[in-house]
């Protein structure tokens, strides 16, 4: 048994380190053996719905655009942009959605959609390279950052709120109700508490009494003060 491990290690190891030559069927074997590296499925993206024959941003009004070639439409076209470019062109198409004005560009309409559209650029960058943690967290802090202004818009102004997460497909769910966890701990905390400040109460009640008989005293005294001119100026 040791014989033909060694024997099989001398064939694995190939005549590079040393190894005998191997038959065919060693050779098969060894090449059967190597792993093989796992493919990646193919994530959907939410730029695939840009067509490859729309001009990056910045060359759409242009004139002169019409006139040249083909070979230069082609590289001022998205066939040809990088993932910034696109990202610049799809956060352009989320704004004109729910913008209120051609000349809005910071209202919480058009903050939540170029949030929108960095959310789910990081999401799927995190689903090729889940152990990012630098671009989780940015992800996370965004994703905080757009709940603040949904729920803002929702209060202010219900309206524009229903109609951006429709137009930009959010599901926006309600925060949970604050709840306190109670435990023995917290009650003999609270009862401690409790007690210190019916003590307290206890000592400030004769100073409040004396505070409490000047102030009365003083409203007579100024009600005594008001009458006597009256009681004067009265005809007999």
């Amino acid at each position: 048994m040791l014989a033909l491990r060694t024997v099989l290690g001398r064939c694995l190891a190939g005549p590079a380190r040393g190894g005998a030559a191997c038959s065919p069927l060693v050779q098969t074997a060894r090449w059967y053996a190597r792993p093989v590296s796992k493919r990646r499925k193919d994530i959907p993206s939410h730029l695939d719905d840009l067509p490859p024959t729309m001009l990056k941003k910045g060359y759409t009004d242009v004139p002169a655009v019409n006139s040249v070639d083909d070979v230069v439409k082609r590289l001022l076209s998205l066939e040809m942009a990088s993932q910034k470019e696109k990202m610049k062109v799809k956060t352009q198409q989320l704004v004109e959605k729910v913008r209120r004005s051609p000349n809005d560009n910071g209202s919480f309409e058009v903050q939540i959609a170029v949030l929108t559209a960095k959310i789910r650029t990081y999401e799927e960058h995190l689903q090729k390279h889940p152990k990012d943690k630098s671009n989780r967290r940015h992800m996370l802090m965004d994703i905080d950052y757009r709940k603040k202004l949904l729920g803002y818009l929702r209060r202010v102004r219900y309206d524009a709120f229903e109609n951006t997460c429709k137009q930009l497909n959010i599901q926006y769910s309600l925060p949970p109700a604050y709840s306190r966890r109670i435990t023995k701990r917290w009650l003999v905390k609270k009862a401690f508490c409790r007690r210190v400040f019916e003590e307290v109460q206890k000592l400030k009640a004769p100073e409040r009494l004396k505070q409490r008989q000047e102030w009365q005293a003083r409203a007579r005294a100024r009600a005594a003060q008001e009458k006597e001119p009256q009681a004067e100026g009265t005809p007999v």
